[in-house]
């Protein structure tokens, strides 16, 4: 496959899967799926790091930033964050414990759903942007929304598919369809692919990449998982560039039903 680069925040990409961190058995699992996955970004919940570089809160085994395959951009993720201001107070934490400007903003207040909350989104992005930060926000699959948070300066809009960790799809493909048409930065789908076909059909109708966690950790082979998901990212992005054919109502015969015997 021929280089296809992409960028956030002025960071050069060529792979178009990031993955998360949470919900591995292990640290061990968790480098090799990373390994397998040729990612360039991984995203790390700040509540599950110790910037201090000691270990995890009630994990075993070192921190988990020991078992980031080196190279690896780190995301720090403000996850767990109930308003704009938790949000913001997580974000500079972990710029000033990890030295990255890159952030991933959500603000998820309900515990049921961990649906964003688009106000709180909405504010905390307007506020990291003006610290100086490159905001990779979380948010609903709702087009104007995503709007407004590229105007206030985000780096990317990030769309769910489904329900954080649901495994559900992309249940939002028309409300997504309708983001990548308007966007002027990448649009990255996250949260709720849970199968390589739900990686490769965002990317089919124009994601620039997609973000993946547990669909990659619980799997019974996570690294396997992995290699598929990365795979099924290359190859709806190719179907991508390739460009589908008409979609026509009636059957229409690929060989000519005529002429080929005169």
């Amino acid at each position: 496959m021929q280089q296809d680069p992409w960028a956030v925040g002025g960071r050069a990409l060529t792979s178009r899967l990031l993955v998360g961190t949470g919900k591995f058995r292990s640290h061990e699992v968790m480098r090799d799926a990373l390994v397998a996955s040729g990612a360039e970004i991984v995203t790390v919940a700040l509540r599950r790091v110790d910037l201090d570089r000691a270990a995890i809160s009630g994990g075993p085994g070192g921190d988990v930033l020991d078992f980031v395959p080196p190279g690896m951009h780190l995301l720090p993720n403000t996850s767990g964050a109930v308003d704009a201001d938790e949000a913001v107070r997580l974000a500079r934490l972990g710029r000033a414990g990890t030295g990255t400007d890159l952030v991933k903003l959500e603000v998820t207040p309900d515990p049921r759903t961990l649906a964003p909350d688009p106000i709180e989104t909405l504010k905390a992005a307007e506020r990291l942007v003006a610290e100086g930060f490159t905001v990779l926000p979380y948010c609903s699959a709702d087009p104007v929304l995503c709007r407004h948070l590229e105007e206030a300066g985000c780096a990317t809009v990030m769309p769910l598919g489904a329900w954080i960790g649901s495994n559900r799809g992309l249940r939002t493909r028309d409300a997504i369809e309708v983001i990548v048409e308007q966007a002027h930065v990448p649009v990255v789908v996250d949260a709720g692919l849970g199968v390589p076909s739900d990686a490769a059909e965002a990317m089919e109708i124009g994601a620039a990449a997609v973000l993946v966690n547990t669909a990659i950790a619980v799997a019974a082979d996570p690294v396997t998982m992995a290699r598929a998901f990365a795979l099924a990212t290359r190859a709806g992005r190719l179907g991508h560039l390739a460009g589908r054919g008409a979609v026509r109502e009636t059957a229409e015969a690929s060989s000519p039903l005529t002429g080929f015997l005169t």
